[in-house]
């Protein structure tokens, strides 16, 4: 299925682009979401007309994103769980939990912005973490993950 992009998505594309995607990820993905529309005559028009406006849009989520990894980039967050004597987890910390450690950090992100390059952390120890504040602005953080005292 052609769709025009309506944002910048990575590994596919950019603010106006027509791309051939699979006819599932159009329409239980991209189009739900408002990323994409069906790449028809009148819909190629319409953004034509409110390509500026679009941009605009685009260009605004950028400028807050580059704020927010700004804020955040170096940051340290500590994060207890309970742990054996030999330093490994009785469980994992996940991106989600990186989230909400985030969001009580007072960062406005969303478990899917947090990339975990090896998995969820299973030990005790500090270890590197991106966040993608936007498609373009990738922080490195640090999680140190220590033992819950109980």
């Amino acid at each position: 299925m052609q769709v025009i992009l309506l944002e910048k998505i990575a590994n596919l594309g950019n603010l106006g682009d027509v791309v051939k995607v699979k006819d599932g990820y159009a329409r239980n993905f991209l189009i739900p979401t408002k990323q994409a529309r069906r790449a028809t005559e009148a819909a190629l028009q319409e953004f034509a007309t409110r390509r500026a406006e679009l941009e605009k849009a685009a260009a605004e989520k950028l400028t807050a994103a580059q704020a927010l990894g700004e804020r955040m980039a170096g940051q340290t967050v500590q994060i207890a769980q309970k742990a054996g004597v030999d330093g490994r987890l009785f469980g994992s910390v996940t991106n989600a939990d990186i989230a909400d450690a985030l969001k009580a950090k007072g960062f406005e992100i969303v478990k899917s912005q947090v990339r975990l390059p090896n998995g969820p952390l299973k030990a005790v120890g500090e270890f590197p973490v991106n966040v993608a504040a936007h498609t373009d602005v990738v922080v490195e953080l640090t999680i140190k993950v220590v033992a819950e005292a109980e």
